[in-house]
């Protein structure tokens, strides 16, 4: 659930001047949050799920994209429901739960969901091994089949919790217990995971008919969530203790020997040896510091791809055996050179990545408070540059975390970008990206929390933004390909942390980018070589000689500038600001505001903070220019009441607070270049109900919006335009 890159973001901008926003906070009356059918939130008429059979079943496609299986040509992108719920969050539903959840998942726009942790879940409270807990597993079996009935598609962890299905634990949910490294290693461990396959995935589900693992509703099977041996080690890391497991010492000295003849070879390709290090008897040591940069090191990655790579084959061939025909990923995080080199030989890539990333709900648990438009989107740069061309790529966990005051970026970053890289899912992370109502009586939802986006307005408002802008694919793909070549373990430094340079992955803000093999470079015309000695410039340059990219591509590196391909999505870091046109939908993300945003039918004139606009055709119109009915979504910032920090600049939390939920009042001047008879703006409720017309009025459409109407504050309104 966490990227732990040490190092892996230089934060710029982090001081970065925001406009000057109101300091009123106005608790939220919505208790209700089920969206009712036909409202504005009701995105089914226009993103409908359809029946799931083996003709719909999901596969790679042409192109390495995700298709159904009678038309393997056809792209699709699928929005995710992360579905990670514990004892703390109320844990799976009931029946009458699962189908009220199933539903409002479908209304809400979602289509594939991933359920995480379900091996926790299974286990909580049980002392014998695989000794699932019937209620939750009846829960569990009852949820599947209520959203396969409304059209949504499961994406399973083979594993999630290191404690597996071993009873006698009340740590499930804790980075404890060792089972992703044994899995490399031990053949216990290998037999305990195949047995939890068998018992969970390889169970007839009553209420299907069909086991989940020959269902044509399973379209992707993550083996381990976040098994690398590198980033689990670094999971691991204890004050005092060795870097490195002493299990992995002699598997690691029978590698050793494979590679080299003799210990003078490897002496006199790593330097000096200790004493008693001799490769004939298995005693040469792991690296003592996996941050000190050396030649031992640069083998141990080596190894580490080889032992992963070998995993994966072994465990996708217990799933293959079982009758499972859906896909396969693992190791989902991490986007250095050597996971990217283990990802390889996946059928499906799948990252997961987070920006200003929080340890925990304790007291002193910290963030930085920066932007991600600050630092260049670089949360999605980075898996950006782990995606390999030819298959799909699956963003598994994202999110721009609470209690971060710019998460309403979120709303833009990823949903705008995954589109112009041609993802295949999108999920952003938490316990569920929805709840029924607020107020229920759970410890992890009497408040807004990390990792729990149902809860937050500003959250919700960035779902719904990515409903449209991703999966209705406002957002167009780019059509440049730029491509990074691999050649193999010879791309290893001696660095473990060593990605993809920050000042190539720039590229991804202006068209899509990706790993090939070197030996593939012929079939794409601008790319970056190994060595990488070539800057974002040179590219730039070669994109626009060879007229890929318009000549009149605003982008440019050192203004802080990035113009996509497309004219469609503009990122000025600089100004904190990130702006997406399109004919369907326009939107800002502005930390500062210092003169009107022009987005072509939409502009904002002026506010009196920083925040998020966006405005959407709803009524199955092609664009705004010809849309009557368009949902308009401003959100600011929210958090709970009585929350405390530590400090002033709100960076460290002491206490979280509990319900209600206060939004931060805010208003914007906004004007349409569209002019109507009559038009009117109506608040929607946070459940879709619309509310009397806030503002009205004939001609020309402009206006001041305040986000607190009189019927509480909101993040939607409805803009309705006739022509009599």
């Amino acid at each position: 659930m966490r990227l732990l890159l040490a190092a892996a973001v230089i934060f710029l901008g982090a001081h970065m001047q925001r406009a000057d926003a109101s300091d009123e906070w106005v608790p939220v009356r919505d208790v209700s949050l089920e969206v009712q059918s036909g409202s504005p939130l009701d995105f089914s008429s226009f993103l409908p799920n359809g029946a799931i059979d083996a003709e719909h079943r999901l596969v790679a496609g042409g192109g390495g994209r995700l298709a159904y299986a009678k038309s393997p040509e056809k792209p699709l992108r699928m929005l995710c429901a992360s579905l990670a719920w514990s004892p703390a969050s109320g844990g799976f539903p009931d029946h009458d739960g699962a189908e009220r959840y199933a539903r409002q998942l479908a209304l809400h726009g979602y289509n594939i969901a991933r359920l995480h942790f379900t091996d926790a879940s299974l286990m909580f409270g049980r002392q014998k091994d695989f000794d699932f807990d019937p209620e939750t597993l009846d829960r569990i079996h009852y949820l599947l089949a209520a959203l396969k009935r409304n059209g949504i598609y499961w994406i399973v962890d083979g594993l999630s919790s290191p404690r597996g299905a071993y009873g006698g634990y009340d740590d499930r949910w804790d980075a404890n217990g060792d089972l992703k490294l044994r899995l490399h290693l031990d053949e216990e461990a290998f037999a305990h995971w195949r047995t939890l396959q068998e018992k969970f995935l390889g169970r007839v589900n009553p209420y299907t008919g069909v086991a989940p693992i020959r269902d044509d509703a399973l379209a992707l099977v993550i083996l381990a969530n976040e098994n690398g041996i590198e980033f689990d080690g670094v999971v691991h890391d204890r004050p005092g203790e060795s870097a490195y497991d002493a299990a992995l010492a002699a598997p690691f000295n029978q590698w050793l020997a494979k590679h080299y003849a003799s210990t003078g070879q490897l002496a006199q390709t790593w330097g000096e040896l200790g004493a008693d290090e001799r490769l004939e008897m298995g005693t040469v040591r792991l690296p003592p510091d996996r941050y000190a940069d050396s030649a031992r090191m640069r083998d141990l990655q080596a190894f580490f791809t080889d032992l992963e790579r070998a995993s994966t084959a072994r465990m996708s061939k217990i799933l293959r055996d079982l009758g499972y025909r859906g896909l396969i990923s693992t190791y989902n995080n991490w986007p250095t050179l050597q996971t990217a080199l283990s990802r390889r030989d996946l059928e499906v890539v799948t990252m997961n990545t987070y920006h200003d990333w929080v340890g925990g709900y304790a007291p002193g648990s910290a963030l930085r408070q920066v932007s991600s438009i600050a630092d260049g989107a670089n949360y999605m740069r980075m898996i950006a540059a782990a995606r390999w061309f030819g298959k799909p790529f699956i963003v598994s966990e994202y999110d721009h975390l609470f209690w971060n005051r710019y998460r309403y970026e979120a709303g833009l970053v990823l949903p705008a970008y995954a589109s112009l890289q041609g993802w295949d899912v999108l999920c952003r992370h938490g316990h569920g990206p929805i709840v029924l109502a607020y107020g229920e009586p759970y410890p992890h939802k009497k408040a807004m929390l990390p990792y729990a986006i149902a809860l937050d307005p500003v959250a919700r408002a960035g779902e719904t933004l990515a409903a449209l802008l991703y999966r209705r694919g406002d957002v167009a793909t780019s059509g440049i390909t730029i491509r990074f070549a691999v050649r193999g373990g010879e791309d290893l430094g001696e660095d473990m942390q060593a990605r993809e340079p920050e000042r190539l992955t720039e590229l991804a803000l202006i068209g899509g980018i990706g790993l090939v093999p070197a030996d593939r470079v012929d079939d794409y015309a601008i790319g970056v070589a190994q060595p990488r000695t070539q800057g974002a410039d040179d590219v730039l340059a070669a994109l626009r000689d060879s007229r890929s990219l318009p000549r009149n591509n605003k982008t440019g590196t050192q203004s802080g500038i990035y113009e996509s391909d497309t004219g469609q999505i503009v990122l000025d870091r600089r100004a904190g600001q990130l702006r997406i046109s399109t004919p369907a939908t326009e939107a800002a993300a502005f930390s500062s505001l210092r003169e009107p945003i022009d987005l072509g039918v939409l502009s904002i004139e002026q506010a009196d903070g920083d925040g998020l606009v966006a405005l959407a055709a709803i009524d199955r119109q092609p664009s705004l220019a010809e849309s009557r009915r368009m949902l308009l979504i401003f959100a600011t910032d929210a958090r709970n009441s009585g929350m405390i920090f530590r400090d002033s600049e709100e960076k460290v939390i002491e206490d979280f607070g509990t319900l209600p939920v206060l939004i931060r009042e805010g208003h914007v001047d906004l004007a349409l270049e569209r002019g109507a008879a009559k038009w009117r703006i109506s608040p929607v409720g946070l459940d879709g109900t619309v509310y009397p017309p806030v503002r009205s009025g004939t001609g020309a459409v402009t206006f001041r919006l305040s986000n607190d109407t009189p019927y509480g504050p909101t993040t939607y309104f409805l803009v309705e335009l006739d022509d009599s």
